[in-house]
């Protein structure tokens, strides 16, 4: 595994470095020891699943607060997606930037996600499906969402939005609802 810190402190684009042969390919999915500097002594307590089935479709952004918030390692496995970090910690220099990059189950790409992030993705074809690693269990009243079209924030969507649910749609705005984490 290689990591790439991105912009964004403490969020990493993890590479992948498949074995591959005339009967395909093995990559190492998660290996604790490898990850060790970016995990640190947090430990996965959930594996989560996600399927979109269309594309343009717009999937966040969520966080959790403390005293749940979470650590997350997002991998697309099939398809191909838009993925998203947003840094939400007031005291960091990078504080409401934002980083996207394309993970795809052909470039076996994951991306580290501390806590103190929201986190979405748009899927940029028909039928994508995400694994999430997080360090938290999942507690509905840490639960928070920001805004996908915040232009506090500026994300730059590949796509034109063709779906999105309720919920995600009326997240809050900065301006009408700091965030606090």
């Amino acid at each position: 595994m290689q990591f790439e810190e991105t912009p964004l402190k403490g969020c990493y684009v993890i590479q992948t470095t498949p074995f591959v042969d005339h009967r395909g390919a093995f990559a190492r999915f998660f290996c604790e020891r490898e990850l060790a500097q970016v995990i640190g002594d947090r430990r996965i307590v959930n594996v989560n699943f996600s399927r979109t089935v269309k594309k343009g479709s717009i999937r966040g952004m969520h966080f959790q607060r403390l005293p749940d918030a979470e650590m997350k390692f997002v991998r697309c496995i099939k398809g191909k997606v838009f993925d998203v970090a947003v840094d939400l910690r007031k005291d960091s220099p990078t504080y409401l930037q934002w980083y996207g990059v394309e993970l795809s189950a052909e470039n076996m790409n994951m991306l580290a996600i501390p806590e103190g992030f929201a986190h979405g993705f748009q899927a940029l074809e028909d039928d994508v499906e995400i694994v999430y690693l997080v360090t938290a269990f999942y507690s509905p009243h840490c639960e928070g969402g920001l805004n996908h079209a915040d232009p506090q924030i500026g994300i730059r969507w590949p796509l034109p939005i063709t779906d999105i649910s309720e919920k995600d749609l009326h997240h809050p705005y900065l301006r009408d609802e700091p965030i606090a984490l």
